[in-house]
Parts: structure tokens; C-alpha cells; sequence
């Protein structure tokens, strides 16, 4: 200000200098005659803040859904499997080494698999459930992290030698059994006999008993040792050996066992590779580099109608919410106009004093871009509160109101995963002050636009 009572054009009316701030904070601060336009103020704030909390928690849900359905489903599947074509796989030992060398494979797994129905002890009358029977040997199983660690009661000593099985937390309630109980299978392709075909019915102890965290994984597979698994599902065939002659019809058991050679074979071998996303170009190397037929079917093909409607569910759920934000910037221009109008008489002292229409613009534009930024603020903080707390949440509301919120049996996974994403946060952020900083323009334009003359004449 000079010497006159007038503010300088240069100096002090600077773009955004000390005296734009001070006017900026004290329009923000509550009077008495202001109070209506504080209160509106502080709920446009708070509707910033509940918008960009309610976007980075669910985004952040969805993300976690998503991760954690991924490693679950090819933490035991794999990224390719490979399926025999003209000839079984009899090689399949051969078969695995060949595909590990292969670069950017990191293991493939061979295995045996058939359904079947599994029923409990007898006192657990009428519990039976369908289930998924996967043979596998222990090098394979080590092979898997993820269904290494995660029994949850017994071990996996001994395994190839037990002749045991392996059954998920969630079928082991349903069919009530536990550790040393007795499980058995029941498979309508059994022996051929003049009558007809009769099931194929064996009985296993239970020897682990796991807990992956996926309640359809859980529910539904029961592992065995490979060649238990094989006799089960008839996987062999039984072979003249070399230079031997056909044995006469009542050959013994003991003439039969030396002459006939037992070749056990696989149902599939599940690949998996360094980089998930590359299964175009490993299709082909893939292709390229097994000396035998066989059809790959990648997790992409398997997945692709479950993990698109994820998408398209994270894309439509980020629109919606992202209204929440917008209405709140509205609520931004309905304050700033009522401010602005309250501010008439102000805005035309400052005007005769000597302030540009740049600083009245900038000014308003301070006291709205600050409810935008301190919401946004607020809402990210307790957004990643909340994120980060997900379970422990709904774990309490659950206890609180009695009921089961996001149950398993619907969202397949036992606990509610969150994973934030620091790109996803940032477009959130992003996206609410770029929203907040717009809706102060109209504002802070029809501010600078006050003629003084007229304002002052109706005061």
C-alpha cells in the first residue's frame, strides 16, 4: 500500500503474495454473520474427503480382490496347461525336466486328476460333497508355496509313502472329519464285470488337512500321493514285455506280474512362467521347443470371462464413486457464490483501494482451492486408515451387528483383502483436486468481475 491508501499494482499484489493468503484464511475462518457460509464451507470439505476415502478404500478392495484370487488360482493351476494330444503322457518325468530348461519357465508340475464323491466317518450319516481328486508326489507339491505352507493341521512327512490324503479346512467341516479320520472316494468308473461296471470305492486316512485362504479351493480338492492317485483313476496300462509270449488264460498272478510291465501316465502338466502377462510369445516358445503335440491352454482363456467382469466391475465402481467427488465440487461453487455475494461491499473496498481483478480472482480461488486440497487431504489420509484396516473393520462390524459381512461362500475368500495401488491413489488424488480446483474458476471469475460503483451503491 502507498503513501496515498492505495495498493500497488507490482510488490505486495504479486500473484498469490502474503496479503491474497490473508484475505483467503480469513474468508475461511467462521464469523457470526458468516456462520450459514462456514457450515456450508465445512460440509463440502467433509463430502471431498468422504469421496476420496470411499474411492481409495473400495479401489484398494478390489485390487486386493483381485491380487489375492489371482495367486490363489494360479498358486495351484499354473499359467499354461498342457494337455496330451495323440499320445498319453507316459513320458511325463522326461517331459517336466524338457519344459523346465525351456527359458523363462520357472517349474511345470505333473499330475493326476478325477472327481469324485467323498463321504466322512460313518457317525456323519448323509455328508457326502463332490470333490476334486489331484494325485501328486511331494517334489511336486514343494514345488507349490502355496499349498506347502499352508496346512493347517498335520504335515506332509512321508507323504509318497503314506497312501494318505490331503483335503481342504472347508470340506474337512462339511464332511466332519479330521486328522487320522478316514475319507473315502467313490468313483462310478470302476471294474468292468459281466453285470455291468461297478464304482471304484477306497478309503484313505486323512493326513493334512489345509487352509489356502479360497473358499472354492478349500471346499473342493482332495490331493493324494501320484501313484496311489494313478491305481485309483486306472492311469496305467499293463504291457507284454519284450520277447515274451501271450500267457495262457490260467496263467498265475506271480507269471503275470513278471511278464506284464505297469506304465503309469498323467491327466495334464501345469507350466508355470517368470512373467504371467507374456503368454503370447511363451505360447510359441512353448510350441516351439516340446518335440511332441500337445494343446496349451493359458490362465488368461481359463479366466477370461471371471477376471474381465472384475474389470469392468473396478472401471464402473471408479465412475460412480468418483460422483461423490463431483458433487462435492459443486457444493464448492454454491459456497464460493455465496461468499462472493456476501463479500460485495468487500470486494469493492479492495477494488477503489487499488487490487487488480487478477487478485480478487486469485483470492477466491485461494479459500476454494483450500477446501478442496484439505478435503482431499483428509480423505486420503483416512482412506489409507481404512485400507489398511479392512479385516480388522469388518471383523468388528461383524461382531457388532450380528451378521456375516462379506461372506465367503460369495466372494470366495475367507478374510477382505485390500492392496494399494500408489498409481491408483495418485489418480484419485489427482482427480479430486483437478475437480475442486475447476469448480472455484466460475467463482473467482464472477468475483474479479464486481463492479465496485455497483456494489457499493447497495450497501
Amino acid at each position: 500500500m502507498n503513501k496515498s491508501g492505495k495498493l500497488h499494482s507490482h510488490g505486495n499484489t504479486r500473484p498469490f503474495s502474503l496479503f491474497e493468503w490473508m484475505l483467503a484464511a480469513r474468508y475461511l475462518r467462521s464469523r457470526r454473520k458468516d456462520t450459514f457460509i462456514s457450515v456450508i464451507a465445512a460440509l463440502t470439505l467433509t463430502g471431498v474427503a468422504i469421496g476420496v476415502a470411499t474411492l481409495i478404500v473400495v479401489m484398494s478392495v478390489m485390487n486386493g480382490f483381485r491380487s489375492e484370487l489371482l495367486t490363489k488360482i494360479l498358486g495351484l493351476n499354473g499359467h499354461f496347461s498342457a494337455i496330451p494330444i495323440e499320445t498319453e503322457f507316459t513320458d511325463f518325468r522326461e517331459l517336466v525336466v524338457q519344459i523346465e530348461n525351456i527359458e523363462g519357465v520357472e517349474t511345470a508340475v505333473a499330475f493326476v486328476e478325477g472327481q469324485a464323491l467323498a463321504t466322512g466317518s460313518p457317525s456323519a450319516l448323509g455328508n457326502s460333497a463332490g470333490v476334486r481328486v489331484r494325485g501328486m508326489d511331494f517334489a511336486t507339491i514343494s514345488k507349490l508355496p502355496l499349498l506347502v505352507q499352508s496346512v493347517h493341521f498335520g504335515g506332509w512327512d512321508q507323504w509318497d509313502q503314506s497312501n494318505g490324503v490331503a483335503i481342504g479346512i472347508g470340506l474337512a467341516r462339511q464332511l466332519g472329519v479330521t486328522i487320522g479320520d478316514t475319507l473315502t472316494l467313490i468313483n462310478p468308473n470302476g471294474s468292468t464285470t459281466p453285470f455291468g461296471t461297478t464304482p471304484q470305492i477306497r478309503s484313505y486316512p486323512v493326513n493334512v488337512i489345509f487352509n489356502l485362504g479360497m473358499v472354492e479351493f478349500d471346499s473342493l480338492f482332495v490331493f493324494m500321493p501320484l501313484e496311489p492317485a494313478q491305481r485309483y483313476f486306472k492311469m496305467y496300462e499293463d504291457v507284454l514285455r519284450p520277447g515274451i509270449d501271450p500267457l495262457p488264460i490260467d496263467a498265475t498272478d506271480e507269471e503275470i506280474d513278471a511278464a506284464y510291465e505297469r506304465i503309469y501316465r498323467v491327466s495334464a502338466i501345469e507350466i508355470f512362467i517368470t512373467d504371467p502377462d507374456n503368454t503370447d510369445a511363451m505360447r510359441e516358445r512353448l510350441y516351439m521347443e516340446i518335440d511332441r503335440p500337445l494343446l496349451l491352454t493359458d490362465w488368461k482363456q481359463r479366466n477370461a470371462t471371471f477376471f474381465s467382469a472384475l474389470q469392468v466391475e473396478r472401471v464402473v465402481m471408479f465412475v460412480i464413486l468418483s460422483m461423490i467427488v463431483l458433487v462435492a465440487a459443486f457444493n464448492i461453487i454454491s459456497s464460493l457464490v455465496m461468499l462472493v455475494k456476501d463479500k460485495a461491499a468487500d470486494i469493492a473496498i479492495l477494488r477503489t483501494m487499488g487490487a487488480t481483478r487478477g487478485s480478487i480472482m486469485r483470492i477466491f480461488f485461494i479459500t476454494g482451492a483450500a477446501i478442496g486440497f484439505l478435503g482431499t487431504f483428509i480423505g486420503a489420509v483416512f482412506g489409507f486408515v481404512l485400507a489398511l484396516n479392512a479385516e480388522a473393520i469388518r471383523v468388528w462390524l461383524s461382531d457388532i451387528f450380528g451378521i456375516v459381512i462379506f461372506p465367503p461362500e460369495i466372494f470366495f475368500l475367507s478374510a477382505l483383502p485390500t492392496r494399494i495401488d500408489p498409481v491408483e491413489v495418485g489418480l484419485v488424488i489427482g482427480l479430486s483436486l483437478l475437480l475442486t480446483f475447476l469448480a472455484t474458476l466460475y467463482p473467482a471469475l464472477r468475483a474479479a468481475r464486481y463492479d465496485p460503483v455497483e456494489a457499493l451503491r447497495y450497501e
